[in-house]
Parts: C-alpha cells; structure tokens; sequence
C-alpha cells in the first residue's frame, strides 16, 4: 500500500546519518603498551645497575680499590722490648706476569670457562642467554671477568635466590668496570694470581710450587688443563683429593680445547694418556708455627677497638691492608723461651706417652668401646675444613667417608718436623688425637702485662688455644679459691687446722687418711676432704663469688665438687684470678695490648688496664704464704728439686690433676712473674694410665720449670731467681696476724674455728654431672685411694 502524506501537511525533513565509527582493531594499542613496557624495562633495568653501582643493594667496592686491588699494607706487631714480632697480612702469595703464563694454560682457561673472552666486554649475553635456558646444564654464563669480580670483591655465592640475584649483578657491574680499566692479558693474569687452590697454594705460582714442585712457566699441557679444571671446583677436582675424578675433569678441558682448535689430535692423545703425577710440597702458611695462637687472640680484641674506633669516628680501618702498628705486652725473649721450653719437654712427654699406647688397639684412648671411639671420631671429622667444603659442595655422605678412608698424601706433626706419608684423612685424624697439648701464659702480675702466650704446639695442625679459647677442668689449682674464702669470710689462719678424714654424704666419698692438718699442710699436700670440708663450711655459692671476684667467669655449678676443681676454666682466667694475690689482693685483668696506631702515627687506641681490689693485702700475702709451701715441701717440691729450681726461690704454686689424669695443671708465681701451664690431650679419654706420669708435677710443671731458668738466666729481663714477694707491713709471720679481720662465723650458717675441728655430717649439695679430680700426691708418691668418681 501506497503511504500518502496528507494534503498541506509539511514534509518531514531528513538528515544524513553521520558515517559509522570504524572500531580500533587493537594493534596500535599493543604496540603502545609495548614500548611503554620496554621502556619501563630498560628505566628499571638502568635503575637498577645505577642503584648496585652506587651501593644502594650492599657495598661496592670504590674506583681506588679497583684500579688497585694489590695495594695492601701489612699491620705490623712491635713486641715491649721494640722487636718485630709478625705482621697482620694477606695470603701469602707470589704473583707471575703475563708472560710467565705457558700458552697452553691461557688456552685453557679460554676454552673451559669463557670461549668469546677476546670479544665481550665482561658480560657474555650469548652465555647468559644458553644459562637461562637450560638452567647451566650446558654451561654456566660467568664470564672469565666475572669470576674475577667475584673473586675480587663479592665472595661466594647466597644460598639466597634474592640475595644470589644482587650479588650477581654487583658482580657484573665490577666485571664491566674491570674491563674498562683492565687489558685483556691483565684480566687473566689477574684471575689465575687470585685463585685459592687449597693448599695455603694462593694462586697459580703457589699452586705450581705445591702440587708440581715447579714454577708456573715450567707446566706442561696436562699439568695446566688439571688447574684449569680446578676453578670449576678446586674440592671435588682436587687431584690430592679425588685423583680419578681430577683426571676425568682434567681430560674435559682437553677435550674442549680440541673442540675450539687449540689442540690438535696428536697432542690431545698424548695428553689424555698422562697419568696425574703429583710432587707434593707443602708451603706453610703466615700463621704456622707458636705466633699463630697469641695472633689469633690479638685480632678478636683489635677488631673490637676498631669497631668502637668506627662508631666514635665514622672511620673504618682494615687490619690487613692500612698499615697499623699494633705496639704488645709481649716480650720478644719471654716469648722464644716459653715456646722452647714447651717443645723440650712435651718431646720427652711424648716419647714417653707412645711407649705407653704402643701395640694398643684402643690407641689413644682409655676406657670407651669401639662405638664411642667411632663417635669421637665423627665428631672430629665433621669439624674439619675438608668434611665442610664436601658437604657444601654437595657431596653425599657415604662418598665423604669414602674420602676419609682413602689414603692420600699429607704432611704429619711430630716434635722432630714434619713427616710426608701416604694415609687417609681418617688415619691422620686419630693420628693427630695421641699428640699432647699444651698451653703456656705468662704475665707480670702489678700491672696485667701479657709477657709470653703459647696456645698450643703448632697452628698448621692444630687450630686451637688453650690459653683463652679453650677451657678444662682445673683440678685441684681450683683449691686456693676455697681456702681464701675460708680465711676471708670464717676468720680461719694456716694454723687452723680441719679434718683429713674420709668425707662421705650420701653415696658420695672423698677418701682421706684421717688425723687433723693445718690449712697450711692440707693446701701444701692437695688434701681433697680438707677442700670439701671447707666448702661445705663457707658453701659453694661463697667461694663462687669469690671465684667471680678474682676475674672468673666461666660457669661453676653450685655444689661441693667444685672444691675439686670439677668447673672447665681457661688458663687465661685461672691465671689473673692467681696473680691477685700476688698483687696485694687486686685483681687486673691481663691484657696484651698497649696501643694501636694507624699508618700516620696517630693514636686509635691506648690501653690502661683497670685495677679492682678483691682483699685486703694481708689476705692476699696469707694466700702467697700458704701456696709457698706447695714449692718447699708440698706437691711440687719433689720435681722442681729434680729440674734445678734453688730452694731459696720464694715460688708460690699449685699443681692440679684432673680424674683419669685428662689434665695436668702447673700455676707458679715468683714475686715479678705469674705463669699458668696446662698439658693434655684433644679428648679427656686420651691420658697417661697411671698419676706417676699423668699428674700435672709431670706433666706441666717441667714447663714452667724450663721457661723460668731460661727467664733468670737473661739477666737483661729483670727477673730474678733472689726476688723476694713484699710482705705487708703489718705482716709478722704468726697466725695471729690475720686475726680481727675474719668473721668468724660473721656470716649466717659459718661455723666457729671449734667446730671447724669437730665438723658434723651436713647433708650436701652432691655434683650433678660427671666430673672429678684426683688428688696431687706429695712429692709424687702414689697414694691409693685417692680418685674420686663423682658418679659413684
């Protein structure tokens, strides 16, 4: 049907639609987004190395420090008497040029760890890239640079993926620095003078030296593929280690060689057929030998100056490489006549000591069983450096034992030098464990000066002071401690006299051979019921305080076995808690250090020993008094006659022997010079089988012996054997002297000097883990009955 409009009607006017708006398909969306997103990509990027350059992800190391990173000066040690004693320094190493580098091993290093070394500037992007993508199954993406870098700067590598990540990058901003500042040819050299091969073989010269006994420009074409092998991994690939799996690798980088073209077939074969032939020579390291152990306390104590020094000044020093001048206590002489008279006497001990062990199948240990041997025996291996280094390379277990048991080429202590024999690290181990220890302080007792310190028989093989680090059970030198807490808090005198009867509480017994002693017999004789009696008079928590009064700190339980010496103290402590007495009742605390300069002289630390007064001085001479009679007549009387000690030398002493005879103790004050000595073994179980040789007159007290007829002899030192201890002026010699200052009894639960002669069972607080001590005999005659087994 036709639509008409109606007549007169206005037609509807029209407007054109506006043309449809296309849709945008996207892509130029995309396209924005991408750019936007590379160009965040690259700000963030940038962002990010600006902010590793700068240090703001951790420490960088400073332009100085990379245009020079061999600029270290030594901090050099001046003992008192002016004479150089060692120096804190780096690594001892031996840097080759270019040149010296055989061709063959810059060959090598090329094909093995970086083949585009001539081209990239420190960052190989292509190695990056095959790293990423098959997770350095085929390859690592560390560029030669790079490992420099991290040689040089960053350290090992975070178990930390964040952490690992900024570490990588710091090592890639250094690589990039490297190469701006750097030849190629210095890179390298760089790189192979750097490198640890184990060993104390720093670098590629040392390394030669120890693996091959040649120089660095003497290596032959598989001598230098096997060091090439070892940067991958100097523990696993260590021919001295693991020979087979340091061939398989060795002949890896030969084959890789092949691959590149710097090898041709010919000499590939023959090569690959060359056995590994070793010529074992071992360097020492800085620290061998006795100044290791004095050295090893002396950088705890200067690196705490120098943190204090920083806080206050915002200076930061390096021990190792700005030069300081650490001015000691120690004497040159003092020094080289304590560590001579240690080895002369432990020589003889030792000869002695593997008599006794000789045939034993047990040897060196008494009483364990074959399971607790093998447990003391895994406690050790899991403590040394080659057990750690194959557990963080990842090594099974099994295999690591299997490393231990196999026989292999090293270097053993004896007192004659030292011997290169073929056994296994398991051997060696127990080999080491039969060898005696000792430790030797010595120190001038009015003003805390340190004179000789000898923490041990040699650092190269036993890594471990006996002077500070280490703590043993003190025996019966413990004893002094207990009496001066008698005489100071009950009014006793050394002519009070106690019980020496057997002391039993409970299921506890101190064996004794009855009659009454003053305290001056029963201290001179080490008698054990004496000290219980007394402990039990004063009680524990007393002579604890005054063990805390004279500078010791170490943990002493609270009960009577203490009396016995059944706490682990260091010579260090024993030896300024003795010396108080000796310095009119103050105690100071030792102290090695007198100052420390910078490399201009200026003044970063002076020390000034602070003096605490524990006693009066009549107190303290009372306690110089009793313990002469341990020189004139009591337990160490016998064997310092024999050593020639005169008996005018005013000596105040006291030997200590621990249960089974694990420890031997020797504390000797002459008016001018305390010195504390202990001898012993790693392991308690480990000691001489009878108290005729195992006791501390035998053990330790020769030393002391050796080292002060050496001191008297130099009369350039001061020291006299005809020095006499001042006495107080009010000193008359009587016991009366000290009466009036005592409490008899001024403390609450002390008992009267009537009670002390009649003394009543009191039920007491018994040891509460094994311990215990055996009691000194006089002038060494065995005395059955004298053990005391606090397990019993």
């Amino acid at each position: 049907m036709e639509n008409k409009q109606n007549p007169g009607s206005k037609p509807k006017q029209t407007f054109p639609l506006p043309p449809k708006k296309v849709k945008n398909t996207g892509w130029k969306k995309w396209v924005r987004l991408v750019w936007i997103g590379l160009i965040i990509l690259i700000l963030g990027i940038s962002s990010i190395f600006f902010g590793v350059s700068q240090g703001f992800f951790g420490s960088m190391p400073d332009v100085k420090e990379l245009e020079n990173p061999d600029i270290y000066v030594a901090s050099e040690i001046y003992s008192s008497d002016g004479k150089l004693l060692g120096k804190f320094e780096k690594e001892k190493t031996q840097p080759v040029t270019y040149k010296q580098l055989p061709p063959y091993l810059i060959y090598a290093l090329q094909a093995k760890e970086d083949e585009r070394f001539k081209e990239h500037s420190g960052i190989d992007l292509q190695s990056v890239a095959r790293a990423v993508a098959f997770g350095g199954k085929r390859g690592g993406g560390s560029t030669i640079t790079q490992q420099l870098a991290k040689l040089l700067f960053t350290g090992s590598r975070s178990q930390n993926k964040a952490t690992a990540v900024f570490q990588k990058l710091k090592e890639w901003v250094v690589a990039v620095s490297l190469e701006k500042r750097y030849t190629k040819e210095e890179i390298i050299t760089l790189y192979f003078n750097k490198f640890d091969f184990l060993y104390n073989a720093n670098g590629i010269e040392m390394a030669s030296r120890v693996y091959f006994n040649k120089s660095t420009s003497q290596l032959t074409l598989p001598e230098a593929a096997m060091f090439v092998a070892m940067l991958e991994n100097p523990v696993k690939n260590n021919p001295m280690r693991n020979e087979q799996r340091a061939k398989t690798r060795r002949d890896v980088v030969l084959e890789q060689m092949l691959k590149t073209g710097y090898l041709d077939q010919q000499n590939y074969d023959k090569a690959v057929a060359t056995p590994i032939a070793l010529d074992y020579h071992p360097i020492k390291s800085i620290d061998d030998g006795y100044s290791a152990y004095y050295k090893f306390y002396l950088r705890k104590e200067i690196d705490g100056y120098l943190k204090d020094y920083e806080k206050k000044t915002g200076k930061t020093l390096n021990l190792f490489k700005d030069g300081l001048k650490i001015y000691v206590t120690l004497d040159s002489k003092m020094q080289g006549y304590a560590e001579e008279a240690m080895k002369e006497h432990l020589t003889d001990l030792q000869k002695r000591f593997d008599g006794e062990q000789r045939s034993r199948k047990q040897r060196p240990f008494y009483y364990l069983n074959d399971k607790e041997i093998n447990s003391v025996m895994m406690s050790a291996v899991k403590r040394t450096g080659r057990y750690k280094q194959l557990k963080n390379a990842g090594v099974s277990e099994d295999s690591i034992m299997l490393d231990f048991k196999t026989p292999i080429k090293t270097s053993r202590f004896t007192w004659g030098g030292e011997e290169e024999v073929e056994m296994s690290p398991w051997d060696s181990i127990r080999y080491h464990k039969q060898i005696a220890q000792a430790g030797l302080m010595s120190m001038v007792p009015g003003t805390g000066e340190i004179k000789a310190w000898v923490g041990g028989i040699n650092w190269q093989h036993f890594q471990y002071d006996h002077i500070k680090q280490g703590k043993r059970q003190v025996g019966s030198t413990f004893k002094p401690f207990v009496y001066a807490t008698a005489i100071m808090k009950l009014g006793m005198t050394p002519c009070s006299t106690v019980s020496n009867a057997t002391y039993t509480k409970g299921s506890w017994s101190v064996q004794g051979s009855g009659g009454m002693l003053t305290l001056r017999d029963a201290l001179a004789q080490s008698k054990n019921p004496v000290a219980v009696r007394l402990i039990e008079m004063v009680t524990p928590k007393s002579v604890i305080q005054t063990a805390r009064d004279l500078g010791v700190t170490e943990e002493m339980p609270n009960e009577y076995a203490i009396a016995l010496g059944s706490s682990d103290i260091t010579i260090f402590e024993m030896l300024g808690a003795y010396s108080t007495f000796a310095n009119y009742g103050n105690y100071i605390k030792p102290e090695m250090i007198w100052r420390i300069e910078d490399a201009n002289g200026r003044v970063i630390k002076e020390v000034k020993p602070v003096m605490k007064e524990v006693m009066n001085e009549l107190y303290a001479y009372t306690m110089i008094d009793l313990m002469k009679g341990v020189a004139q007549f009591g337990t160490a009387s016998g064997e310092l006659s024999r050593r020639g000690v005169p008996k005018t030398t005013e000596i105040a002493a006291k030997t200590g022997t621990t249960q089974n005879n694990s420890d031997g103790w020797f504390m000797g004050m002459t008016p001018n010079l305390a010195t504390g000595v202990w001898v012993g073994w790693e392991d308690r179980a480990t000691h001489f089988f009878g108290t005729g040789e195992g006791q501390g007159a035998k053990m330790a007290l020769p030393i002391w012996a050796i080292y002060m007829k050496k001191v008297w002899a130099d009369k350039e030192l001061g020291v006299s054997p005809d020095d006499k201890f001042v006495k107080p002026s009010n000193w008359t010699g009587n016991c009366s002297d000290l009466q009036g200052l005592g409490g008899y009894g001024d403390e609450g639960g002390l008992q009267t000097l009537d009670q002390l002669k009649n003394p009543k069972v009191a039920e007491p607080s018994g040891p509460k883990k094994s311990s215990g001590t055996k009691e000194d005999n006089v002038n060494e005659n065995i005395n059955t009955g004298d053990d005391i087994d606090f397990n019993k």
